[in-house]
This record gives structure tokens, sequence and C-alpha cells, in this order.
């Protein structure tokens, strides 16, 4: 049995990536549990009965594993994936820290998984975020036949992109606001209140764009080919876990919004309920926990030619993170 390593346990996704493994039925015995600076003694949850001692990244050996998930900060990738790499240890990264490797494929299974999969061995393979796989997800069948042109999406993200710090201080703010206490020591992930309100800022600013945005656009030309335009807007919105985004996309021929909802509802790990009634749609609260990307309002966007829009919803730590991750772990291992 192969020996996975998960580093970031302390981490949201990183987390829910140990979830999926125990739910899975890996033996306890066959994870390693890495958090860097982690003191002796600590220990991480793996399923409902056992428990995992949390070793540190600093002085793992990770020529006792066979593949390393990386869910931690980007400046902890770019210290330890080198380190787990001149092991020989196979690394999927989740952390952004390899993204400028031209090396280093991009993978989302479903669009280009069978050349990158299937092909070739990487020792490294890095995972997109999860705000373009619950956008590209639903159009992975169709843009087979019928390449996308131009993408313009506007995304609604969790606290929890941020971490449990972020969801706590959203917590903390909403509390206080009740109790019609002041905020001013309750603003440090956010810099302005989130509680009640929403925030046109996602990640750090890099120019005019935000890192987020930034990302979504410089990671679908990196999986779909760099002639494809994007245009990205993100803004926190005060929920904990699970992403929205509105999706119009603009195709090189034409579409129809009903053709694609059947495409739609014939690829894996995308649900669609749309209906246009009163509630004929899928929310982030309905969406906590799950494996699939939801899809509702799939429409035609008559405001440029051979274009259609769609609300996607999904758990961005469990359907966008370690779901995603614990896919492209599988395909590696099965090469092996």
């Amino acid at each position: 049995m192969p020996k996975i390593a998960v580093a970031g346990v302390k981490g949201s996704t990183g987390r829910e990536f140990l979830n999926l493994l125990a739910e899975s039925s890996i033996p306890v015995d066959d994870v390693f549990a890495l958090e860097a600076k982690s003191p002796l003694g600590t220990l991480a949850s793996y399923g409902e009965d056992d428990e995992l001692d949390v070793f540190s990244l600093d002085n793992f050996d990770f020529k006792k594993a066979d593949v390393a998930v990386f869910a931690t900060t980007k400046e902890q990738g770019k210290r330890f994936i080198k380190k787990a790499v001149a092991a020989g240890c196979r690394v999927i990264d989740l952390s952004g820290a390899t993204f400028g490797d031209s090396s280093v494929p991009l993978v989302l299974p479903e669009v280009n998984g069978d050349d990158v999969l299937k092909n070739a061995k990487h020792q490294i393979v890095a995972v997109p975020s999860s705000a373009v796989y619950q956008i590209l997800l639903p159009l992975a069948d169709v843009i087979k036949n019928n390449p996308l042109k131009r993408l313009v999406v506007t995304t609604f993200n969790s606290t929890s992109y941020h971490g449990h710090e972020a969801m706590d201080e959203l917590f903390t703010q909403s509390r206080k606001i009740f109790l019609n206490e002041t905020l001013v020591d309750d603003e440090q992930i956010f810099k302005k209140q989130i509680a009640f309100n929403v925030l046109p800022q996602v990640g750090e600013f890099i120019g005019e764009e935000t890192s987020l945005e930034w990302a979504i656009n410089a990671e679908i030309k990196k999986l779909l080919g760099g002639d494809i335009k994007v245009h990205a807007n993100c803004a926190f919105v005060p929920t904990f876990i699970g992403d929205a985004a509105f999706v119009n996309a603009e195709f090189e021929s034409d579409v129809d919004a009903n053709d694609i909802r059947d495409s739609m509802t014939k690829q894996k790990n995308v649900v669609v309920f749309d209906k246009n009634v009163d509630a004929g749609y899928v929310s982030v609260d309905d969406v906590q926990g799950e494996d699939s990307v939801y899809v509702s309002r799939v429409r035609q966007d008559v405001s440029v030619e051979n274009g259609v829009s769609f609300w996607t919803v999904a758990d961005n730590l469990r359907a966008g993170g370690a779901k995603l991750a614990f896919s492209v772990m599988t395909a590696l291992l099965a090469q092996a």
C-alpha cells in the first residue's frame, strides 16, 4: 500500500484531505500528517476513532512516503516541495508554489487529465484553485468540441479562503455587532468589517488585480491555452465555507443554453438543479460537505455571440480542494 504524506494538516483543506483518506479506508498506518514547526505530541484526527501524530515538516524524512500532498502556504511549499522531490517522493501541489514552473503541469483531470496523468510520469503535479475547478468542471465536456473564446467570472468567496482565523473573525464581528460592541480590534485579516458586508478584494493586490483574480486568469490560460481571454472579479462575502460564481462563457461557435445544460447534467461530479421558480437553484448553504459542483441559472447570454451564463456553487475546501487533489493522487498512484 502506498504511503501518503499530507502537509498542512492544521489548515482547513489539509484536514478535509485527511477526512477523505479516512472515508476511503486508507489505513491509518499508511498516512503521515505534517505541519511546519509542529510541536512534539501534536495530534490530528483521522476518521472517527483514530489519531495521527503530526510530524514537523522541518525534519520529516520524505523517503518514508510515496506521494506527498501539499496543502500548505505558498511559502512553505516553496521551501519543502524541493525536499520531498529530492527524496524521490511524488508531489501534488495545492499551495501554488510551483505554478510558475513551466515543467510542472497544472491538472484538472476532466479537462486535461488524459494528456498529463496517463501519458507521462511527473514528479510534481499542481492542481488549480477551487475557483477555477468550479468554473471549468461544468464546461469540461462542452469545450472538447467547442473551445472557449472568452470567460468573464464574478466569484463570491467565503472567509475560509484565509483559513480558520478568518472564519473566527467573521464570527467574532457578527457577535459584537449584535452586542453593539466596537470592532476595532477584530479587523485583522480583512482590514475592514466582513460581517454583514461584501469586500471587493480576495488576496493581495498585484497591480490592479487581486491575487485570486490574477490566479483565475493565469490558471485557466495554462489549462486551456493562452488564446482565451479571461476577466475575473472576486469578492469576499460573509459566509464561512463554500464559494459561488456567476460565469459568462463565450464560445468559438454557436451554442444553445439547453444543449449546454444537458451536457453539464452528464458531466461527472456536476449536479444541475436549474428551475425558473422561487428557490429553484442551489445556494452556498446547500453544498457544504458535498463532493460535487452544483450548477443553476443556465441561460443564453445575448450580449455576445455564442454566449451562455450560469451560476456555480461548491464547497471550496472539499470539492474544489481535497477531492480534486484526491482524484489526482489516485491517478498518479495508478501509474506506479
